[in-house]
């Protein structure tokens, strides 16, 4: 499944870049859908920045999907290099449940547009049937097909909502 969504955000291509990689905790409650972000590790070489954030999701899993899927699909650690020089960000995620079998990996990049910075995420999202463990071999089709939508529906309104907060945040930081 591709995963694609652009935001376009009112203020300079630096301050947006900058406060996505660096305010991300502020950010928090202005994305309903997180319950809390922890930045495990972060490091700096040269233009290259390195975050690590292990993320809590929230909202309800759907009563058909609960008995597959619980909770731990909703917390996900996300490994991401920030590079300056060309406004980008690439990123890659495991979540914590399903982790063999979930691949999730994309690119942010950051592109200005007069006074505005538009942000285009553009990542894929694969599931592996295979790699679906415990479940009998005549369900995983079917498994793997509730993960994949399951996500496919979080991601993108994620997506969009980060760049809400942004505008939000920094709005709330000019008056």
């Amino acid at each position: 499944m591709l995963i694609s969504a652009q935001t376009s955000i009112p203020f300079s291509r630096s301050l947006v870049y900058s406060t996505y990689r660096d305010k991300l905790l502020e950010l928090t409650p202005y994305m309903p859908n997180v319950r809390s972000i922890t930045i495990k590790s972060s490091r700096q070489e040269g233009e290259l920045v390195y975050y690590v954030n292990e993320w809590q999701g929230g909202g309800e899993i759907p009563v058909a999907a609960r008995a597959i899927l619980n909770e731990d699909l909703l917390s996900w650690t996300e490994y991401n290099t920030w590079n300056e020089s060309d406004f980008t960000q690439d990123w890659h995620i495991k979540t914590h449940a399903f982790t063999e079998a979930v691949r999730c990996a994309g690119k942010n990049r950051f592109i200005e547009e007069g006074d505005k910075t538009r942000v285009e995420t553009r990542g894929e999202l694969v599931i592996d049937p295979k790699q679906i463990k415990g479940f009998p071999s005549f369900m995983i089709g079917g498994i793997a097909h509730v993960i994949e939508e399951f996500l496919g529906q979080k991601i993108a309104p994620n997506l969009l909502q980060m760049g809400e907060g942004v505008r939000h945040y920094l709005e709330s930081r000019s008056l």
